[in-house]
């Protein structure tokens, strides 16, 4: 089967084209070149800072089958490693937790810093001889994957060949550079996943664009109307929609969040919703902000990490704790309208002569954007 004649729809413009044959949402095998070929060579989003928050803090992540390793250092950086003892291939940390001095292996107690340098390896002479003269402990540090945090998002570039982060991002960097400030977590309320039975693409698909909006969402778009909102398609960077009509959410005594700093007017009723490719969908409100990992953990399984941010910490505004769960719950609920719609269009991809389907040139640009960034990297070479 040649993928590359396949792809060629794919490759048109928005007017003509076809989207993604059903194998790429269906094929075990299709999924196992994706990995490799789209969500390794890429930068993607793995995890959230807010889960390492303190030096020491590690936690264990399994990408795709990729067992890696995200630890804070002592200067408060953030590093990801391959989480694999060099001695023996054992695991490291198996679940998240502090790590007081090194990372332990529990096998034969090889120590590793928080950078990642082997420290210690005990025994490797012989009984009570820690050291030997052909084990060059500088050369036999954890691997360090390339990663970049951004927004609080932990991306990672498996794969190490892909330019920097801010380099591959820089025109989205610019278009959000009012936001480029700190954000604060809202707390264990702020925080929730959903499973859902599809393959990862269709979450991103979805999420593009707001033609769905009249019909799964009917409350969002009971004032946030189709006709308010924009495309945003950036060829081979990213794409998603804006909305003109952003409502603040008050509380009983018209309480509300506090603004991010030095915002220009865009932003008094303006809001964005972009897909950072491969796997990230992030949101931008004047006075809070929202983050999704999607983690394809099998050809038609993925669960969806979603984080809420605010300009202000929790402790320095407890008195809004109310008013960031009710924020929560509204968040969820339109995340949970989305699933029925992506599982189905899953169950679709199933119809043998499906044949990826057409796309409005008027309303399905953005989710024709990420077919097309797709089918580039899987073209490649």
């Amino acid at each position: 089967m040649n993928k590359h004649s396949e792809l060629s729809s794919v490759l048109q413009s928005v007017n003509t084209a076809n989207g993604l044959p059903n194998a790429h949402y269906t094929d075990t095998e299709m999924f196992d070149l994706e990995k490799r070929k789209v969500l390794f060579t890429n930068w993607s989003g793995v995890g959230f800072g807010k889960d390492v928050p303190k030096a020491g803090d590690a936690m264990p992540v399994d990408f795709l089958g990729m067992p890696l390793l995200i630890v804070r250092d002592h200067e408060g950086q953030i590093g990801v490693f391959q989480n694999t003892c060099r001695h023996r291939g054992m695991i490291l940390v198996d679940k998240p937790k502090k790590i007081g001095g090194v990372v332990r292996c529990p096998y034969h107690s090889w120590c590793y810093a928080l950078d990642g340098s082997l420290r210690a390896t005990p025994h490797v002479g012989g009984p009570g001889q820690n050291m030997h003269e052909d084990v060059d402990k500088s050369e036999l540090g954890l691997i360090r994957i390339k990663s970049h945090v951004w927004r609080d998002v932990i991306f990672v570039n498996v794969d190490g060949q892909a330019a920097p982060f801010e380099e591959v991002h820089a025109d989205l960097l610019q278009r959000w550079s009012e936001f480029e400030q700190p954000v604060h977590h809202g707390g264990d309320t702020s925080s929730f996943k959903l499973g859902v039975k599809t393959n990862w693409k269709l979450a991103v698909e979805n999420y593009c664009e707001s033609y769905h909006l009249p019909w799964v969402h009917p409350g969002l778009n009971s004032y946030s109307r189709l006709e308010d909102h924009y495309n945003i398609e950036e060829r081979d960077r990213y794409s998603g929609q804006g909305t003109l009509v952003y409502r603040q959410l008050k509380g009983e005594s018209g309480e509300v969040f506090p603004d991010f700093d030095g915002l220009s007017q865009q932003w008094d009723e303006g809001a964005e919703y972009i897909t950072v490719y491969p796997n990230v969908l992030m949101g931008v409100q004047r006075d809070h902000a929202f983050a999704i990992v999607l983690e394809p953990k099998a050809c038609e399984q993925t669960v969806e990490h979603i984080e809420l941010y605010y300009a202000t910490a929790p402790e320095a505004s407890p008195d809004l704790s109310d008013l960031r769960e009710q924020n929560a719950a509204l968040w969820k609920t339109v995340f949970e309208e989305d699933i029925f719609v992506v599982e189905g269009m899953q169950k679709g991809r199933h119809g043998d002569y499906f044949d990826g389907g057409r796309f409005s040139p008027a309303m399905d640009g953005p989710t024709h954007n990420f077919h097309h960034w797709v089918a580039t990297q899987l073209t490649k070479g």
